[in-house]
């Protein structure tokens, strides 16, 4: 079983999340092939936390160009991780 650092890739911080913080939401970028319970199992490892609910979004690669040259931004999932009333992530508050 891969590690919590390898799941965990990135907290997100955007206009989006920071509302979700209120509700004690947090969202972060993990392993395109982690699921709910991994993910759940990896944030509670690391931020010492008790997880109630994950939701997982996969998101889709978009079409990019740069003059002549056009590609596409690599897929990622993305996990809204929702905690136990009461609990916090300390190392994400000040953020």
């Amino acid at each position: 079983m891969p590690s919590s650092n390898d799941i965990i890739l990135n907290p997100i911080i955007s206009e989006k999340s920071v509302r979700l913080k209120e509700q004690n939401k947090y969202t972060f970028k993990v392993d395109l092939n982690a699921n709910s319970s991994e993910i759940s199992k990896a944030v509670e490892d690391k931020f010492k936390t008790k997880v109630a609910k994950v939701n997982v979004i996969k998101m889709p690669a978009k079409k990019k160009s740069l003059g002549k040259y056009s590609g596409k931004t690599a897929r990622w999932k993305k996990a809204i991780v929702t905690l136990e009333k009461g609990e916090k992530i300390k190392e994400l508050e000040n953020i």
